[in-house]
């Protein structure tokens, strides 16, 4: 599930760059039986299984994780192993908890799976973060989804860095139209204030419609930044 997505794009331009270093870790390897389970049935009984805290632990270990059961939310030493459990339990994962991840050397991705993880885990990790309300069949699309996200604020993985300081919800707003050649197709025009070449009316323009199409299809986005500003 890892190989495509992390060998692809800018993820594989910046791990050849030496930008990035991405491991994936087989829990399985970190287990102690011959069938290598990983999973155990729930006490209490119910349907489904449930990850064993013991290979998780082993496996958060061996990459400098779960030293500690009291674990800040958000570590003031960026250089150490910052620990992630991929949850629809957690933090909802926006532009701005991505680009505050992107500040540690070292995050450390646990990817659920079945009915989750036991519950002894959650005190070898610092945070839980979902992708959304809605559940998925194990955690390794999300952590796909934190990596891209998260690399994007890596200086260098992005050419123009511009381009990240612009994208939608940087600064609380959906991103502005954007348009190239030709100048009219099938009776759809460029806006002529794009072909004006005022930059400063070009600028105001597309902060304008930035606004509006907020308004419009994320009004929630709106009222969170006010309550920012408050």
């Amino acid at each position: 599930m890892f190989t495509g997505p992390l060998t692809e794009s800018l993820l594989k331009k910046a791990q050849e760059k030496k930008l990035l270093k991405i491991n994936v870790h087989d829990i399985r390897s970190f287990t102690t039986d011959k069938h290598k389970a990983v999973d155990d049935r729930p006490f209490g009984g119910g349907p489904g299984m449930v990850f064993k805290p013991e290979p998780v632990y082993r496996a958060l270990k061996s990459v400098g994780a779960a030293k500690s059961r009291k674990l800040a939310e958000w570590p003031k030493d960026k250089t150490k192993p910052f620990a992630i459990y991929l949850s629809p339990q957690g933090k909802t994962l926006n532009q701005d908890v991505a680009k505050r991840l992107s500040a540690y050397k070292h995050l450390v991705l646990l990817c659920g799976h079945y009915e989750g993880v036991d519950e002894r885990v959650l005190g070898w990790v610092n945070q839980e973060i979902s992708i959304g309300d809605y559940v998925l069949t194990g955690g390794e699309l999300p952590a796909l989804v934190l990596v891209d996200t998260v690399s994007r604020f890596v200086s260098g993985v992005v050419k123009e860095e511009e381009s990240v300081q612009r994208d939608s919800f940087s600064d609380g707003l959906l991103d502005y139209p954007h348009y190239t050649r030709p100048n009219e197709f099938m009776g759809f025009k460029v806006p002529d204030v794009l072909l004006s070449g005022d930059h400063k009316k070009v600028e105001e323009w597309r902060k304008k419609i930035a606004m509006e199409k907020t308004l419009e299809k994320r009004p929630d986005l709106l009222k969170n930044k006010a309550k920012l500003h408050k």
